[in-house]
């Protein structure tokens, strides 16, 4: 066998081995380490044309598929949280994975910048439209400059899976959905709040477990 068919058996090995791992759904790695990236990079565009945003729970990861979830728990506090993978890397030898600045808060690496970590598969996420530049997390936003709100909560080039995300997000208490649809994505979104209602909002959004929200300054 040439060298050029054991690089193309090598590859196509690695390449089944990351979709095995993507479809199934339990531990993937027990113990790994796991790194952040931050602001250097906030901004730019991610392995798969997203944007990256620091304060969005996605990670980078060298072989599970774009949109793989990955529960990401630390080994030395028990602290967890669930990433969508949207970008290659880390390329630092010994690391598995590189998760935004808001996971790794969450996480609670941000000081030690390195954490032991548990990884466990999900499933899979249809990829959600990027962030424009006036969309933003909450952490981002002045109140002060504005008087009214909209928060997204998710987006789909699929009508009929943001009708399924509506309804369960209505089964578990969210009210006051609608949808914000132009030629290629359909948005979930509760629009038009005024500003006194945006924080006790995210609080319910954060206890229901819908943490990837934006909230964005209404333009009407």
């Amino acid at each position: 066998m040439n060298k050029k068919s054991i690089f193309s058996l090598i590859l196509a090995v690695g390449l089944c081995a990351a979709t095995f791992a993507a479809n199934t759904v339990g531990v993937y790695k027990s113990n790994a380490v796991a790194s952040y990236y931050a602001d250097k990079f906030h901004g730019r565009k991610t392995a798969n044309g997203e944007i990256f945003d620091m304060y969005a729970l996605t990670a980078a990861h060298k072989s599970l598929p774009f949109n793989t979830m990955v529960k990401v728990t630390n080994l030395d506090n028990g602290k967890s949280v669930v990433v969508r993978i949207n970008d290659r890397g880390p390329f630092v030898a010994g690391r598995e994975i590189d998760v935004s600045k808001a996971a790794a808060s969450k996480l609670g690496m941000l000081s030690e910048g390195t954490a032991h970590v548990s990884l466990q598969i999900l499933g899979e996420k249809e990829n959600p439209v990027s962030a424009t530049p006036v969309a933003a997390k909450s952490e981002e936003l002045d109140f002060t400059t504005a008087q009214h709100w909209d928060v997204q909560l998710a987006a789909f080039s699929s009508r009929m899976n943001a009708e399924i995300f509506a309804k369960k997000a209505q089964r578990s208490g969210i009210k006051n959905l609608a949808y914000q649809t132009t030629k290629d994505v359909t948005r979930v979104i509760i629009r038009d709040l005024a500003t006194e209602e945006v924080a006790p909002l995210l609080e319910l959004l954060e206890s229901k477990g819908y943490t990837d929200y934006l909230v964005k300054e209404r333009r009407d």
